[in-house]
């Protein structure tokens, strides 16, 4: 339905509940602003060499998660140059948005 509604074929990844929350609780910035921290959802365990090509010139941090890439923009997401190859084929929310993510899965 969603590839006849788009006119081609599209990614789609799916979490449960527990895993929402999961992610939610791996997160390792807690103490950093939630919109300037994001979690990058993959369809799959980051790849081994995820940190090949990664360029951070604004003091941006990364982490790997199970399914997930964490990236900390300390100056925030706007002005960012950060190059990370590994999250090319994954989607991105900021921390605000994944906790109402998980609670409506949740619900």
């Amino acid at each position: 339905a969603l590839a006849d509604y788009a006119g081609k074929p599209v990614g789609v990844m799916v979490r449960s509940a527990a895993e929402m929350a999961a992610v939610l609780d791996a997160n390792p910035f807690p103490d950093k602003a939630p919109n300037h921290t994001v979690v990058v959802f993959l369809d799959a365990a980051p790849p081994a060499g995820w940190r090949d090509g990664l360029v951070a010139p604004g003091g941006e941090e990364v982490r790997a998660g199970a399914r997930e890439l964490y990236i900390h923009y300390a100056k925030g997401i706007a002005r960012s140059k950060l190059k990370l190859p590994a999250a090319a084929s994954g989607t991105a929310r900021n921390i605000n948005t994944v906790t109402r993510l998980a609670a409506m899965a949740r619900e």
